[in-house]
């Protein structure tokens, strides 16, 4: 799975633009190689001066966009001369970073351990390090390390007990200037309003105290007038909620006419969105009122909608072997997520906003054909797509069939009990499905790099040499490409003869059917490899690779047999 990570840093100044879009500039102009980072929102608010950024991107690129928008603000902004309602202490005051997929907070508290240190070493800014990267306990508290703000600084670095985590022994004219960063890890935080069907402020807010982690106060006997109850030292004693992880308040919003419960969700590992949807209605129920829907504020990271459609399908005892699509408006309709407004995946998910439409159209010229016109373009004079990619897409046809199979067996009259068992089977089939999706694709792809190399100019040794190695590099990858789609297709099997022999027996023909298609996928892509395999200079590689597809190709031969008079027995 592709890593990203989210980073939101917030810097010193809400009111001048010219600096905002330098600063916003800086980092949404940087790159780590080929990859740069995409800048979601921009925020700046003139009564705190203060400007909150949000992009995203593969972790390298995060954090050199991250220090390269400290650097610029650095630059730009004098903290002697800064006056804002919001608490601060630098010039870029707090830069958390975010797991958003495939990497863990753990892993992220490393990186800005990492970015810390290096903003010290580089730039003589001193960081604190809070929440999941801190050093110390107390650190985890955001304002802990802030405390005083800026105009402490000169004294908390002084005091080993209050010095930065990385920064100099003595207060300076660097620091003076840009003030003190707190650099963290935070998991994503889940803006969420839940939607209610009352007017009053009131009853939202015991929904509220209901659930949120930090509770309500305690009373005499329980009643909500009754005297608050203190402990020995005096203080107020506090009854707690029920979803961890948690903050919740009761508003009304004129717009709608309706009275809400709003809530940050700070630790989604803890309490994902679908837990504290269910709760909130059960807390509303229990107080005579009902959840109509909930609105999303801001963005939310894929895996929140796809934990939750999935989360409700199993309560449903329905497959989960579905289409991405098709989990999420799961997910939406589950939570009636588009009860006031449309919601658009397309406009709420992190993973959707950071592709470029126009490189995945790019990149998915083929599978976002028609039938129809995926047939013109291969029967066209144009040499792609052709075996390859169709091959490919014979595999994505196979495991599709069995797929199927498998989530009509999950949802077989009498079946009830068995609908795990093939909910399972349908996942693994997705997941094989949108593997060979994509190399229907790459398979021209990797076409059109032989090409481009052999159009490679000739005209001296140095160049002969570079098209050489350029070719030679080119005719490995599209040789390894339709291997893999060789190993993607022969997975198919398994799921045939799992639905053939065990599925819904109406269908056992479509699971006949999807064994067929996989073996052609599997030998179909074998000729592809020895083709192209034959251009090889590296003869050992050559051979190497021939004989992997060759093996593959006969226990495909044989699966299929076998499967087929599985079918065939179920036929007759």
């Amino acid at each position: 799975m592709r890593q990203i990570i989210e980073c939101v840093p917030n810097f010193s100044e809400g009111r001048d633009k010219s600096v905002i879009e330098k600063i916003v500039l800086a980092i949404a102009s940087t790159k780590v190689g080929e990859d740069g980072v995409k800048v979601l929102d921009v925020d700046p608010g003139e009564a705190t001066n203060r400007t909150v950024v949000t992009f995203v991107g593969k972790p390298e690129a995060v954090m050199e966009a991250a220090f390269q928008g400290v650097v610029k603000a650095n630059e730009l902004i004098d903290m002697r001369k800064h006056h804002g309602a919001h608490p601060r202490s630098g010039a870029c005051d707090v830069l958390p970073l975010v797991p958003v997929a495939g990497i863990t907070l753990q892993e992220c508290a490393e990186l800005a351990r990492s970015l810390a240190k290096r903003i010290y070493e580089e730039l003589g800014v001193p960081c604190y390090c809070y929440e999941a990267a801190a050093f110390k306990p107390e650190r985890k508290n955001l304002a802990v390390c802030r405390a005083g703000e800026y105009e402490a600084l000169p004294e908390k670095i002084k005091d080993p007990l209050t010095a930065p985590d990385f920064g100099p022994g003595e207060y300076n004219e660097i620091v003076a200037k840009s003030g003190a960063i707190n650099v963290g890890a935070r998991n994503f935080l889940v803006a969420v309003n839940f939607n209610l069907n009352t007017t009053s402020v009131r009853r939202a807010m015991a929904i509220a105290f209901d659930v949120r982690e930090k509770g309500r106060k305690k009373r005499e006997g329980g009643s909500p007038t009754g005297k608050v109850l203190k402990d020995v030292n005096g203080k107020d004693t506090w009854e707690p909620g029920t979803l961890k992880g948690c903050k919740a308040i009761g508003w009304y919003i004129d717009e709608y006419g309706i009275a809400q419960v709003s809530m940050n969700i700070t630790d989604i590992d803890v309490t994902p969105l679908h837990v504290a949807f269910d709760e909130v209605c059960r807390a509303a129920a229990a107080r005579g009122l009902r959840v109509t829907g909930a609105e999303i504020v801001g963005l939310v990271p894929k895996h929140v909608l796809i934990d939750a459609g999935k989360h409700y399908l199993e309560k449903q005892e329905r497959s989960l072997g579905i289409s991405e699509e098709e989990i999420i408006k799961i997910a939406v309709k589950s939570m009636s997520l588009d009860d006031l407004k449309p919601f658009d995946p397309h406009e709420k998910v992190i993973e959707y906003l950071m592709v470029d439409p126009a490189e995945q159209a790019r990149r998915e010229k083929l599978v976002r054909m028609s039938l129809k016109d995926f047939a013109a373009e291969t029967a066209s004079e144009s040499p792609a797509p052709g075996g390859g990619s169709i091959s490919a897409y014979m595999g994505v046809l196979g495991a599709a069939l069995g797929t199927m199979v498998a989530n009509l067996s999950a949802h077989k009259r009498g079946w009830d009990d068995r609908w795990k068992e093939f909910s399972d089977w349908a996942e693994k089939g997705q997941a094989i499905i949108c593997e060979l999706v994509a190399l229907v694709d790459e398979d021209t792809a990797a076409f059109d790099k032989i090409m481009a190399a052999f159009a490679l100019p000739k005209g001296t040794d140095e160049e002969k040499a570079a098209r050489a190695a350029a070719v030679e590099e080119a005719t490995l990858y599209a040789t390894k490409v339709p291997l893999r789609t060789m190993k993607a297709s022969f997975k198919a099997f398994e799921i045939a003869r799992a639905m053939a022999s065990e599925g819904n027996p109406n269908s056992v023909s479509d699971a006949g059917v999807g064994a067929l298609a996989a073996r052609s996928a599997v030998l179909g892509a074998e000729l592809n490899v020895k083709i192209n395999a034959a251009g090889l200079k590296d003869r050992d590689v050559a051979d190497r690779l021939v004989g992997e597809a060759a093996g593959i190709a006969a226990r495909a031969v044989q699966e299929e047999k076998e499967i087929l008079d599985i079918v065939n027995s179920k036929i007759q």
